[in-house]
């Protein structure tokens, strides 16, 4: 695919015509750095100008330069006497321009690629030939790298000396992210990360299609082998400055470089800037690309790569400045310097800790414990901070290792023992084991009982086992619970014990159906961002976000989801940010905005070890709109959500999980499954006092005909729209959920001619043809057949937002210029397209691209590139 060269085509296109028209001669100069396309360029000027006549010639990188070796190529398809002229070893450049001339019948075209490796004799047959042309129709298009190409190169002289007026300058220019990301979107294996792929490149077409040609490779050999065929070119003091370059990631100073390279090594540096391969970046230099300088480091001996470390190290910390500790910590640990390793990744963590940037502190302290012994009095102060920073980012294993170590080291101190229980407590329910939570939170609360001056600590501990209770919706316990702990909190004046335990109380009243929980968690809330407990404060908007939608409130959990969310990922809290969109995936479900919540579970499945609660969220999700679509791959999420929830051992994911299973198993009319599969959870829930648990269970078996004598006998345990519905009020009921926006759950509700038609709009076909069978049984009259063809233009039941984001589909636009185009993000522009390729049975855009010109959708001979 040759993207964002059209204008330059044009241009091409133009000046062909231009001088075929006037009998003038031009030349293009085609400049831009190696790997550019300026070669892909000139293919696709000659195919798109089959009939004009084109010659061409090359000049070869040789040590010894070809003598006239691009007008020798020319010259030879020329044939007569300028070949036998060229063939000689004593023409001159005049008599081969003369013969040159004289052979060539305009108009023609002259294509000169590779001119940066030209001999001299080359650029004065230029100057001459192009003068010899002058008033006969003649394009000459010469190619050079222009990073190799300094101000008195040979080339930069000989189009300074052309008339005025002839010369026109065409630059290539790098491909933007857009296309980089069209690129990755056709590629044979998609899915690359497009954005990473640029930054490493910088949108070089050569770097990103070997880049894309071999997925899963740091770095493909074809693009190391031409990195380092042309740094073997430079001497040795230019390869040296470039060793020192390629070692600093970001760049290195010219001062820290002429350390490295003492004899002669601004020089050097210099001659390393002249080749192209280098590049002054503000007042560091670096690499020009980033896949480029990993293939040169990478290419660097092992020892040699060690003195390089050990000189940067030395350098930097002798400097008169203050480096980035972060900095000295990689040089420290490349060059096997494990006490300034220790010293300078455990600041680097710190650092990063306080710039709330907790992914890179986990992996600065990371690095600083692979260097301290055991016995090092260090290893604790450092395992409890990488400890929190795995947490914070959802890390959960790693973050559990580190506090089982540190149980092991606190042997025999009772406090510090119970600190380490009280944080593992934590971390294991996160990775879903209940049984071992449980455990762990009983046993820090046993070893502070009774403690001396543990009354802040009692309070931590406490709140924790409050937190197992809520999220178990054991309420009354929590609420027992979290006063206990807020008591002790407000005597020893822990406020972070303060906005724990009321965020955890919070929750367990409104669950409990007192609205007054709301305070709770407003309260939480002002306490920690007072106080500046950010991930207390990501705690409170996680709570007072996910209840919303638990007890959906649509308006409320949509601006607690949007707070909280960009809360948590200003500050790198992955933990807290991922539970939080697994949630807003459920909202999006219950909105009716299916594609949206698919490709939000999905993008949580994808990632790297998501923690056991947001996992079951996004299984749901995503079977739940599978089911409903009667897409293939239902029970395989469900499957597994069941099992996590199963280790788990608590009603709010046995909840989730039982309500999608039992609502797929009715959209494959497998009713008999239902009761097997929400009785356990519906008695569970009944007991515990969860109104919307319990109400959805309920309706999922009234619906087939089970009737549960609590729900016969007592309704005010379930929420007021499965109330309505199990009452028999059918329109109250879907009244009540169209006041919440929920339009799945209004149609299902009251099963009416209306109903079917909601739920094929929705795109739930299963759905729309059980109800739509069961009115025909009752004997409803008017219920549609089925989807007819009211427009041929349409027979995919594409929504008009579908049919226009189509037309942009056939006209070959990437996701990102679809989103520029209609105002959405990019992100969302994606939701569309993967709906269409759905809804029309295609595998990709080539295909959807195809179907929309028979839609009469697009240009008439669209298709994707």
């Amino acid at each position: 695919m040759l993207l964002e060269r059209d204008d330059t085509l044009a241009r091409l296109d133009a000046l062909l015509a231009d001088v075929t028209a006037t009998g003038s001669v031009r030349v293009v100069a085609l400049g831009g750095e190696a790997g550019i396309g300026k070669s892909a360029v000139l293919r696709a000027f000659r195919t798109r100008n089959a009939t004009a006549r084109m010659l061409a010639g090359a000049c070869d990188a040789l040590a010894t330069p070809r003598p006239l070796g691009a007008f020798a190529d020319v010259a030879e398809s020329l044939g007569g006497a300028a070949e036998e002229l060229l063939a000689t070893a004593t023409a001159t450049p005049v008599a081969v321009a003369t013969a040159l001339a004289d052979a060539l019948t305009p108009p023609v075209v002259l294509l000169l690629e590779d001119l940066h490796w030209a001999d001299d004799a080359t650029f004065d047959v230029l100057r001459l030939l192009v003068r010899r042309l002058a008033g006969t129709a003649a394009l000459v298009v010469l190619t050079f790298r222009d990073d190799e190409v300094g101000r008195d190169h040979p080339l930069r002289v000989a189009l300074g000396e052309l008339p005025a007026g002839v010369v026109v300058h065409l630059p290539l220019a790098p491909l933007s992210p857009a296309a980089v990301a069209q690129l990755a979107e056709h590629a044979e294996h998609p899915g690359a990360d497009t954005d990473g792929l640029h930054a490493r490149t910088d949108g070089n077409p050569f770097f990103v299609t070997e880049a894309l040609a071999a997925p899963g490779t740091a770095l493909p050999p074809t693009i190391r082998d031409a990195v380092l065929a042309r740094a073997s070119h430079l001497d040795a003091g230019a390869r040296a400055a470039l060793d020192a370059i390629a070692i600093e990631p970001d760049g290195a100073e010219q001062w820290l470089v002429e350390a490295q390279v003492p004899d002669g090594g601004a020089a050097a540096i210099e001659r390393a800037l002249a080749s192209g391969v280098l590049v002054a970046d503000g007042a560091r230099l670096r690499v020009r690309h980033e896949i480029a300088r990993e293939a040169i480091e990478a290419s660097i001996p092992a020892p040699r790569g060690v003195v390089l470390h050990r000189g940067a190290l030395r350098a930097l910390t002798n400097a008169d400045r203050s480096p980035d500790p972060a900095r000295l910590a990689a040089h420290a640990e490349a060059a096997d310097d494990a006490p300034a390793t220790v010293t300078y990744a455990t600041a680097a963590g710190d650092r990063a800790t306080a710039l709330s940037s907790h992914r890179a502190a986990a992996g600065q302290y990371a690095r600083a414990l692979r260097h301290i012994d055991d016995a090092d009095p260090r290893r604790d102060v450092v395992l409890e901070r990488r400890a929190n920073a795995c947490w914070l980012i959802d890390d959960v294993d790693d973050a559990i290792a580190a506090r089982r170590e540190l149980l092991v080291r606190a042997a025999g101190d009772r406090p510090g023992e119970a600190e380490q229980h009280r944080w593992l407590a934590r971390l294991t329910w996160l990775a879903g084991d209940h049984e071992a939570s449980e455990r762990h939170g009983q046993r820090a609360v046993a070893l502070l009982e009774g403690e001396p001056g543990a009354g802040a600590q009692l309070a931590r501990a406490l709140s924790d086992v409050c937190s197992l209770r809520m999220v178990a919706c054991r309420n009354a316990e929590a609420v027992a619970l979290g006063e206990r702990a807020i008591a002790l909190a407000q005597d020893a004046g822990a406020r972070d014990v303060l906005t724990h335990a009321r965020n955890n109380v919070g929750v367990a009243r409104l669950r409990s159906g007192d609205q007054g929980g709301y305070v709770d968690l407003a309260a939480a809330l002002d306490i920690a961002l007072d106080a500046g407990l950010e991930a207390d404060a990501a705690r409170a908007y996680v709570n007072l976000a996910t209840i919303a939608v638990e007890l959906r409130e649509p308006a409320r959990a949509a601006g607690h989801l949007a707070d909280g969310i960009a809360y948590c990922a200003e500050r790198d809290m992955g933990s807290y940010l991922r539970y939080m969109e697994s949630f807003r995936a459920r909202a999006l479900l219950d909105a009716g905005r299916w594609d949206e919540a698919a490709a939000s579970a999905a993008e949580l499945l994808q990632a790297s070890s998501p923690s056991a609660p947001t996992r079951i969220a996004a299984l749901a999700v995503r079977a739940r709109v599978r089911a409903r679509r009667g897409d293939p791959d239902v029970w395989a999420s469900l499957d597994e959500a069941l099992e996590l929830a199963r280790g788990m051992d608590e009603l709010q994911r046995a909840g989730v999980v039982a309500a999608a299973r039992a609502e797929a198993r009715w959209l494959h009319g497998d009713d008999e499954a239902i009761d097997e599969e929400t009785r356990d959870t519906l008695a569970l829930a009944v007991a515990l006092g969860d109104r919307w648990v319990a109400g959805e269970l309920a309706v999922w078996r009234r619906r087939v005909g089970l009737v549960d004598d609590d729900a016969a006998r007592q309704l005010d345990w379930v929420g007021e729209p499965y109330a309505l519905e199990l009452q028999g009020d059918a329109a109250g009921a879907a009244a009540a959920w169209a006041a919440r926006a929920c339009p799945w759950e209004a149609a299902l509700a009251d099963p009416t001619p209306a109903a079917v038609e909601a739920l094929r709009a929705l795109g739930s076909r299963p759905a729309a043809t059980r109800v739509a069978r069961e009115l025909r049984a009752a004997g409803t009259r008017n219920v549609p057949a089925g989807p007819r063809v009211r427009t041929r233009a349409n027979p995919a039941g594409l929504t008009d937002r579908e049919i226009e984001v189509l037309g942009l589909v056939a006209e070959g636009l990437t996701n990102t210029e679809i989103g520029a185009r209609l105002f959405v993000s990019p992100r969302t522009a994606g939701h569309h397209v993967v709906a269409i390729l759905r809804k029309l049975d295609v595998p990709n855009r080539g295909q959807a691209a195809a179907a929309a010109a028979r839609m009469g959708l697009g240009p008439p001979s669209s298709s994707s590139p």
